[in-house]
């Protein structure tokens, strides 16, 4: 039983990104039977090409993504850098958490409610500084060079690489190898970049990867923050295959293969960037300077910064929700009242529902799936394989390159809209980031305790149920709260598996974000980043609980 899970493990990651990309390469050839395209022909992509804003599209995408990737990845570096020197590292990772936590969307829209020109940003200059009666005329949101998208991304990648960071730091000996470097005279800085980030970064490959593949194909930030006429490629391509003329989904297929294509020369770009880093690396280190003593303290405010920030876009939601008038340039709203709250209950409670029911089915899969494949792996004593990077395949592929075609898929087996198949789009995204979570505590477990129990008569499967899982109990809530976050998050799969048919708290805070009550867009765009939160604070109240009842507890003599 337990040699079957890797191989259903891969076949539900790998099965739907082949065949769905399958069914999207097609029609971007003209070949879509159901729409009378039955011989292949480049008339998509000349379609595609005589699109009057497909150059400024393409050139906001790779600007916009390549930016944010390159400025979370700085940040997270310079952090980790700054933090392991100053000794800040616990106040750092107990930061993460509700920042990692929160939904793209919701972290996105609360920007929006700072940087508006009516927004807190504006409110604070014009109490303090400018006076402003009337909100500036500044495009600060959804402005034509995609400055919005570019910042809102980096206050949600920048936490999630710095803790890829500091989870391969305790695989490295990052401490002795940094004394190791200063002790041959080289500063805390360079003795960091010399001595530790070459071993720290082929962990760190991939998961840059999986950002830039993100930034460069988002579509719910975009809508919400990017730039509206061209957008990026990947809500002009969203665009096309909602539009109520089918014969723009040849066009789509065609935009769709694009994207991935400059997906896929951008993470090229990244391999030799990083061959070219890596050689002059080597020639400053050959020269022998032992300087650089480097600006922590500006490193560390600039990520206080960040926090700050993100830690505001979601404080704002809050008070937009509770919001009873609030004119510009008051920095507070004139009276409080549930109201919004009230009259969005009855909606709001069934699309949590939904959205809840949705994240625990998969996260439960995912959970099943990954301890079953870790604890096969444990048993026939096989080391991690290389084809694990495989893993990260779903998340490397533009969503709208595949999506599109499990839809079509999904429409032929009429399971378009069902909770299975909201179920699998989900789980391809959150298996994962489970298995991934769950790894290295599960390999890292100490192997005598279970020879320990097998030794007294107990069989395996009693080993694993009393001994494995409640040892491992605070790495599987963390992997399973990390789970039920990138489920609560997901706007494109559930697009399309739903059929536009079933809501959730993403696609409803997203669809929402264009209207004009920012009341109704802060109670959803709140309900959406509650839910995540709870599951981490479960995730650390659980164990913390659970040891308090056992404090005490002793063998009788």
């Amino acid at each position: 039983m337990l040699r079957a899970a890797p191989f259903l493990l891969m076949a539900i990651l790998l099965l739907p990104v082949a065949a769905g990309g399958l069914a999207t390469l097609l029609p971007a050839f003209g070949y879509l039977p159901a729409l009378g395209g039955t011989a292949l022909s480049l008339d998509p992509w000349r379609a595609l090409l005589a699109w009057p804003g497909l150059g400024r599209a393409v050139v906001l995408t790779a600007g916009t993504g390549a930016a944010a990737t390159g400025i979370s990845l700085g940040l997270a570096v310079a952090l980790a850098i700054a933090a392991r020197r100053a000794g800040v590292l616990a106040v750092i990772e107990a930061a993460l958490a509700p920042l990692l936590a929160t939904p793209h969307a919701a972290l996105a829209i609360g920007f929006g409610f700072l940087a508006a020109p009516s927004g807190w940003i504006a409110r604070l200059a014009a109490w303090a500084v400018t006076g402003w009666q009337v909100p500036p005329d500044i495009a600060t949101v959804q402005d034509p060079a995609g400055i919005a998208l570019v910042l809102a991304l980096c206050l949600k990648e920048t936490p999630y690489l710095l803790l890829m960071i500091l989870a391969a730091l305790a695989q490295v000996q990052a401490p002795a190898r940094q004394l190791m470097a200063q002790g041959l005279g080289y500063g805390p800085r360079r003795a960091w970049l010399f001595g530790v980030f070459p071993l720290v970064w082929p962990q760190m490959r991939l998961p840059v990867m999986a950002v830039l593949a993100f930034s460069l194909s988002v579509v719910d930030v975009a809508i919400i923050l990017g730039p509206s006429n061209p957008p990026t490629l990947a809500v002009q391509v969203l665009r096309w295959f909602g539009d109520p003329d089918l014969a723009l989904w040849f066009v789509a297929s065609a935009g769709a293969m694009l994207l991935a294509g400059i997906v896929l020369a951008a993470l090229t770009l990244l391999r030799g960037a990083e061959a070219a880093v890596a050689w002059a690396g080597r020639q400053v280190a050959r020269t022998g300077r032992r300087g650089g003593s480097g600006f922590d303290g500006v490193t560390l405010g600039g990520g206080a910064v960040v926090a700050i920030v993100a830690l505001a876009a979601l404080a704002v939601l809050g008070v937009w929700s509770l919001a009873q008038s609030w004119r510009f340039p008051d920095l507070l709203p004139r009276g409080w009242t549930l109201a919004s709250w009230q009259a969005q209950a009855p909606g709001l409670a069934g699309t949590a529902g939904v959205t809840l029911g949705i994240g625990v089915a998969a996260t439960a899969i995912a959970l099943l799936l990954a301890v079953a494949c870790l604890e096969n792996e444990r048993r026939i004593g096989h080391r991690p394989h290389a084809s694990l990077a495989l893993l990260y395949l779903p998340l490397l592929v533009p969503q709208v390159a595949f999506l599109f075609g499990m839809q079509a898929l999904l429409v032929r087996l009429r399971l378009d809209g069902t909770l299975a198949a909201l179920v699998w789009a989900h789980l391809i995204f959150v298996l994962p980031y489970v298995f991934l979570a769950l790894a290295d505590p599960w390999r890292a477990f100490d192997t005598r305790l279970l020879r320990t129990a097998s030794c007294l008569g107990a069989p395996p499967w009693r080993v694993l149920l009393h001994v494995s899982l409640p040892l491992l109990a605070r790495p599987l809530l963390a992997a399973a709260a990390a789970g039920f976050a990138v489920s609560a998050g997901l706007y494109l799969p559930t697009l399309f598996a739903g059929a536009g048919r079933v809501a959730t708290l993403t696609t409803e805070a997203v669809t929402l974000s264009s209207g004009g009550d920012r009341r109704v867009v802060a109670v959803m765009a709140a309900a959406q980043a509650l839910l995540p939160l709870l599951a981490y604070a479960l995730a650390v109240g659980l164990p913390a609980w659970r040891a308090r009842r056992r404090a005490g507890l002793a063998v009788a003599a």
